[in-house]
């Protein structure tokens, strides 16, 4: 493999023009961040640089993100509502324990993931696109081209649901695990939406039958060891476009969440699942339960491995998902909409085009003269 001339770390700015030949040298490899480490860089191009990180107090915030144990559902569901609704409301993330999926598939999806990216490149390539109307996408940075810094790390991206990929579509170590896993995390995932709606003082079957569960994306994410760590992030801070995110990541470690503006830590934990509520969640409640920011840290160790299974809507390409507004029952004149009306491809759609900036995605569909409590 060919790898580019990449300018390093000790020259402190690149202008527009420079910024973009490194990228799209970097990528016309389709070898993504691990070629990067194959090749044996000792330093971080500019491309990977994140200045405002480099200068970030990077003092971490001694609190715990909110555990909740769902194997006493049956017994003691409404204290759990109570739990999930005070976790969302205060966090907007919470891990689940005991909640149904067994470790060995879990840990069979996160090495299929690890063995699908530690394949040679020639193996990876027919994979590599920016098309994301495909409903299987490997590259590096799904916003390489829109935001202004890349991050270390590279992605296997898979549309599950409503129309998946047939099994032979499917990269042939990914399709029995990751099958298997999407299968038990969609169940999951409908207990969930039932104590959603319960702590919303809403039916059980109320975000179910919104449609909040019929769209599934799988990414599987692979984060090499990075030579300089404090300089670059593995994913930048940003919120998830869809309803709900389950994350699965191994004992690496490295992600973080925004709690009153402050990151903490989020340590893995043999068996969890982090539930992260997105974009549409915040939509349909009308900010009752917001869009929780989180980002990944770089490491010098690794490989990290992450799946994040998204109940979101995927870019259909022919306009046909639903539109979802804030939800009739939780408004009132004392609570008005903040948002209009969207399709799910919509959200998805501005992320594409907007990146990871530092807008928040949701503002873009504020209604005029609203104000985020």
């Amino acid at each position: 493999m060919n790898t580019p001339k990449y300018t390093d770390t000790t020259t402190a700015s690149m202008s527009e023009n420079e910024r973009s030949k490194e990228v799209e040298a970097f990528d016309e490899t389709k070898s993504g961040v691990k070629g990067l480490v194959d090749a044996g860089i000792a330093r971080l191009p500019r491309i990977f640089v994140h200045q405002e990180y480099i200068q970030e107090d990077k003092t971490i915030c001694d609190l715990s993100v909110p555990v909740i144990d769902m194997g006493s559902l049956s017994s003691n569901r409404g204290e759990i509502v109570d739990q999930v609704r005070a976790a969302f409301e205060e966090w907007g993330a919470f891990k689940i324990v005991n909640h149904g999926i067994p470790t060995s598939s879990m840990s069979k999806a996160m090495e299929a993931v690890k063995e699908f990216h530690e394949q040679e490149t020639e193996a990876k390539k027919q994979y590599y696109s920016r098309d994301y109307l495909k409903k299987v996408v490997y590259n590096s940075n799904f916003d390489l081209h829109t935001n202004a810094v890349a991050n270390w790390r590279d992605s296997l991206y898979l549309i599950m649901a409503p129309n998946p990929p047939t099994p032979q579509e499917l990269p042939q170590i990914f399709r029995d695990p990751m099958m298997e896993f999407s299968e038990q995390a969609k169940n999951v995932g409908i207990s969930v939406f039932g104590l959603l709606s319960e702590a919303l003082g809403l039916k059980k079957s109320h975000m179910l039958d919104m449609e909040c569960a019929k769209g599934e994306f799988l990414a599987c994410n692979y984060y090499p060891a990075c030579p300089e760590p404090d300089k670059t992030l593995g994913f930048g801070s940003h919120t998830d476009s869809g309803f709900l995110t389950f994350l699965l990541q191994d004992e690496i470690g490295g992600l973080q969440v925004l709690h009153k503006d402050r990151w903490v830590d989020v340590p893995p934990s043999p068996g969890s699942l982090l539930v992260i509520s997105g974009d549409m969640m915040e939509l349909i409640t009308n900010a009752r339960f917001k869009s929780a920011y989180h980002r990944v840290v770089a490491k010098n160790s690794g490989p990290r491995i992450s799946v994040a299974f998204v109940f979101r809507m995927h870019l259909e390409g022919n306009g046909s998902s639903r539109l979802y507004g804030p939800i009739q029952e939780l408004l009132s004149e004392h609570n008005p909409p903040i948002y209009r009306e969207a399709k799910g491809e919509e959200i998805v759609a501005c992320r594409y085009a907007k990146g990871i900036e530092k807008t928040p995605l949701l503002w873009y569909f504020k209604l005029n003269n609203t104000q985020l409590p």
